[in-house]
């Protein structure tokens, strides 16, 4: 009778088993050891290099620094900087505030006028133009009613006037009728009659009268001076 024979593999498997746990432990040892003497060698590096190299020499110490621009000048440029501020600021109004407006006299701005048309051609507008002009100075320096006149109402006006008498009323009348004259029936035959030269005279004539007689002054000439004051 045969029998079956098994044979027992306890003992074969333990002994390569104890193989290789030898083998690992083996390795892990080696490892152990590897890092061991590195860091062994870094520590011998390390204080080799401490004591057998010398520090570099240092260098001699700077000297005391001198002061900086903004110490030694700082005030100095803050002030002229305010100071610079203040005179553009200054300048800036000047130029943007408001002019006094210049109220200048009766005659005066009737002379400007009639200088500003003299050398232009006598046509009827011209004519108009300056006596108008005439017109709104003999009203505002012999205080005649305010508005506007014909020149048969303004001749009315200053005929009796005894601040402009008779002999330059009768002139500024002749005149005046002149222009019209010309005006509604122009003769192209007919010389110029030198309107401006002669309207600046009878202003020149009605200050003289003004004076000699010490009439007051228009009363834009009195605002003109208490502006000026």
């Amino acid at each position: 009778m045969k029998g079956n024979i098994q044979r027992s593999t306890f003992n074969a498997k333990r002994p390569t088993e104890r193989r290789r746990g030898l083998l690992v432990e083996g390795w892990a040892l080696n490892v152990e050891g590897s890092v061991l003497l590195l860091l062994a060698l870094s520590t011998l590096s390390v204080f080799g290099r401490t004591h057998t190299n010398d520090l570099p020499a240092l260098q001699p110490p700077y000297g005391e620094l001198p002061p900086t621009f903004w110490e030694q000048h700082g005030t100095t440029m803050m002030t002229a900087g305010f100071a610079a501020i203040i005179l553009v600021v200054l300048g800036i109004w000047l130029r943007m505030r408001p002019k006094a407006s210049v109220i200048l006299s009766p005659a005066t701005q009737a002379r400007q006028a009639l200088e500003a048309l003299r050398h232009q051609s006598e046509s009827g507008t011209l004519l108009s133009d300056i006596s108008a002009i005439l017109q709104k100075y003999f009203i505002a320096v012999f205080e005649l009613a305010p508005g506007e006149f014909t020149t048969t109402e303004l001749c009315e006006a200053i005929a009796g006037h005894e601040r402009i008498g008779s002999e330059l009323s009768a002139a500024v009348a002749g005149f005046l009728r002149q222009c019209d004259e010309r005006k509604f029936a122009p003769d192209n035959s007919a010389a110029p009659m030198s309107a401006v030269a002669r309207a600046l005279e009878l202003v020149t004539l009605a200050e003289q009268r003004r004076v000699q007689f010490q009439l007051p002054p228009p009363a834009a000439t009195q605002h003109a001076a208490s502006t000026a004051r």
